[in-house]
C-alpha cells in the first residue's frame, strides 16, 4: 500500500513543523502551506489523500479554503480534518456543514490526532472501493 500524502495548512511555523514531524514519524508523506491561497495551490499540485487545515489563516481563512475545495471537481473528494484553536462548540457544526470530516481543537493529543487521520483515510479508502464496485470496475 502506498504511503498517504497529507497536506498540512497552518500559519504558525512551529505548528506546521510539529505536525510534519509527527506525521512523517508515522509513515506519512507531508506537504505544507501557510495560508489559504497556498493551501489551494498545494492541493492542486499534489492532490493529497487528506488535508489538515487550520481555520485562522491569512489569504483566505479555513472556511474559504473548505468552500473552494468542495466546489472544485478535482479537489472535492479530498477529506479535510480541521485542527484549530477556535472554540469547538462555535465551529464544529459549521466545519462539518462546510464539508470537513472532523474538528479537532488545539492543542491535540498525538494519539487522538493520528487516530482521527487513520480513521478518515480508512473510511475514504473504503468508500472509494465501494464506489468503484458499484460502477462495475473489477477489483483485484
Amino acid at each position: 500500500m502506498n504511503r498517504a500524502d497529507i497536506l498540512v495548512v497552518d500559519d504558525d511555523p512551529d505548528m506546521r513543523q510539529t505536525l510534519q514531524i509527527r506525521l512523517k514519524a508515522n509513515g506519512y508523506d507531508v506537504h505544507c502551506a501557510e495560508d489559504g491561497m497556498g493551501a489551494i495551490s498545494e492541493a492542486r499540485k499534489h492532490t493529497p489523500d487528506l488535508i489538515v487545515l487550520d481555520l485562522g489563516l491569512p489569504a483566505g481563512d479555513g472556511f474559504v479554503v473548505l468552500d473552494i475545495l468542495k466546489n472544485n471537481v478535482d479537489l472535492s473528494s479530498i477529506p479535510v480534518i480541521v485542527l484549530s484553536g477556535r472554540d469547538r462548540r462555535a465551529n464544529e457544526e459549521r466545519v462539518l456543514n462546510a464539508g470537513g470530516r472532523a474538528f479537532l481543537q488545539k492543542p491535540v493529543e498525538t494519539n487522538e490526532f493520528l487516530a482521527v487521520i487513520q480513521h478518515t483515510l480508512d473510511e475514504t479508502h473504503q468508500k472509494s472501493s465501494v464506489d468503484l464496485g458499484h460502477r462495475g470496475t473489477l477489483r483485484v
